[in-house]
């Protein structure tokens, strides 16, 4: 496994505990934990797909 497959693990971890965490702040009934979770994801996810696009002009994917 390249080094850039284990980055875009890495990013997609993140994003499915960002995911967790907001189904867990739903559970314990904390909106703020939700909102910032949700912030979390997209930032996740953004920053993933900048990444992903980067690796793919580079070759590396």
């Amino acid at each position: 496994m390249n080094l850039a497959k284990l980055v875009m693990f890495i990013f997609a971890l993140a994003a499915i505990l960002s995911m967790v965490s907001i189904g867990y702040a739903i559970a314990i009934a904390n909106v703020w934990g939700a909102i910032l979770a949700v912030i979390a994801l997209v930032v996740v996810f953004f920053t993933g797909f900048m990444m992903k696009r980067k690796f793919r002009e580079s070759g590396l994917l």
